[in-house]
């Protein structure tokens, strides 16, 4: 299963937020991966022009994620906990 996503956050975020959204993962070759047993996942991060409203100046990325070896319900479970680990509390 392969999924895009467009993110506005900068690479040290998204680095700082991957722990809680995937667990163990290594950095090989520009992608990050990780996985157990037969099921493994790759994120490819790709940057993409800021997004600008007014003053406000955003950091874009696109995300592609890849998943190998999972289950319909393995893989939706992966992207809530993806998900949930990108959320940001506003008020």
């Amino acid at each position: 299963m392969d999924l895009r996503l467009e993110m506005t956050l900068s690479r040290e975020e998204f680095l700082r937020l991957l722990p809680g959204a995937v667990g163990a993962f290594t950095e090989e070759d520009g992608g990050f991966r990780g996985g157990d047993g037969s099921r493994r996942w790759q994120i490819r991060l790709d940057l993409l022009p800021d997004l600008r409203v007014g003053r406000v100046v955003l950091p874009r990325h696109r995300v592609e994620i890849r998943l190998e070896g999972y289950a319909e319900r393995e893989a939706e479970a992966f992207m809530a906990r993806f998900h949930r680990g990108f959320q940001r509390g506003g008020g």
